[in-house]
């Protein structure tokens, strides 16, 4: 991951925009992406200068994505770098217009156990 991906990273992880999911480059189909929120149908990917050499790769990439089914929004790296609020803006006014993610219980609703382990075995009947 570039240094840019990594900022965007840290403002999407552990369900920080409007409780979305991100995955950090996930393979979908042959390609692999640079962010992608599942629920959300949503690809974040994050072009550095490279990448405007590969103007028609990107095009025949978005193509294909969109034609799965998924929304693909792309950011220049000097974009994230110079106004990652401007960012989420972006991407959170796109996901507020979507159905909100389902409410899960917290991942760890029991409070940690400290010293003693348990074994638990079942008993056969």
């Amino acid at each position: 991951m570039t240094d840019t991906e990594k900022l965007l990273w840290r403002h999407l992880r552990m369900e920080q925009l409007s409780g979305y999911k991100f995955r950090r480059q996930h393979p979908i189909g042959n390609y692999i992406v640079d962010f992608v929120c599942l629920e959300a149908a949503l690809v974040l990917e994050v072009d550095g200068g490279q990448h405007a050499e590969s103007a028609d790769n990107d095009a025949i990439r978005t193509k294909w994505l969109e034609a799965k089914g998924l929304h693909v929004m792309r950011f220049w790296n000097n974009e994230v770098l110079n106004n990652i609020e401007g960012v989420k803006l972006v991407i959170w006014n796109y996901l507020s217009k979507l159905q909100p993610p389902s409410q899960l219980p917290p991942r760890c609703a029991l409070p940690r156990c400290q010293g003693e382990g348990v074994n638990l075995r079942r008993e056969d009947t």
